[in-house]
């Protein structure tokens, strides 16, 4: 008979969430030591932040303080992974920035940051730690990587966040081409579009999330549980078929929003 608990069990796991300190980050990092992880690193560039979710969640999770915006803070991270472990089962490639400016004054800095942490990134953190994934997935079960794109990548929003929304989009196509070539070494890569949750990046959903709610089908921002739930599926075996997939967590945005203009046919 199937067991439901192992299915979406991570006992056991060793994982990396990139910008696991806070936010949606945060959340995943709940999730996975809900569903069993041994041992989850978060990187971050704020010390004190690292530090508080290390000290509210306890030992199972290992802050590794740094700026991977970078090629020289990626090879650090992957350096001080292979120094703790000889393989990684789950990348988690959250961390991202976000810049809006007017069309005439957006400047070339706000859109390499954001491009540089959003796209370039996932790709190369997970270049470097490529054979510890391959070690990860050679045990029989497969290693996983998980990208976090946004519904902005998948629909236009009404900020002027040009290389946001033209980042995430990248990451869905992204996950889909690091898929093809990855799962010839056991690694699945997929990706999550999240919609509007609570975190610094979207103060809205954070601090007015009835007005966020509004224009929501659920009527609701997500909650942590709802994020941890996507997270862990697509990371454990109950996930091992989706391959190259973006799961979109938005409560409705972006496939069940009808526009305000909408009428009934005949209306």
């Amino acid at each position: 008979m199937m067991d439901l608990n192992k299915l979406f069990s991570l006992e056991g796991k060793v994982a990396l969430v990139t910008g696991g300190s806070r936010g949606i980050g945060k959340m995943i990092v709940e999730g996975f030591l809900a569903a069993g992880c041994a041992k989850i690193y978060i990187t971050a560039r704020k010390v004190d932040e690292i530090n508080a979710t290390v000290a509210e969640f306890g030992d199972k999770v290992i802050g590794l303080p740094g700026d991977i915006s970078n090629m020289a803070g990626i090879q650090q991270l992957a350096d001080q992974i292979a120094e703790r472990e000889d393989k990684l089962d789950i990348l988690v490639n959250n961390a991202g920035a976000a810049w809006g400016a007017e069309f005439e004054d957006f400047p070339e800095v706000g859109w390499d940051r954001t491009m540089d942490l959003n796209v370039k990134t996932p790709f190369f953190l997970t270049q470097k730690l490529h054979k510890l994934l391959i070690a990860g997935g050679a045990g029989g079960a497969p290693a996983k990587v998980i990208n976090i794109s946004s519904i902005d990548g998948q629909k236009v929003n009404p900020w002027e966040t040009y290389p946001y929304q033209a980042s995430k989009a990248a990451v869905i196509h992204l996950t889909r081409r690091m898929s093809a070539r990855l799962i010839r070494d056991n690694i699945i890569v997929t990706s999550i579009a999240p919609g509007a949750f609570p975190s610094s990046m979207n103060r809205v959903a954070r601090d007015a999330g009835d007005k966020a709610a509004a224009g929501i089908p659920a009527k609701r921002v997500g909650t942590a549980e709802d994020m941890a739930a996507g997270a862990v599926y697509l990371a454990s075996r109950a996930g091992d078929y989706v391959i190259g997939e973006t799961l979109t967590i938005d409560g409705g945005v972006v496939n069940a929003h009808l526009p305000s203009h909408f009428a009934e046919p005949g209306g």
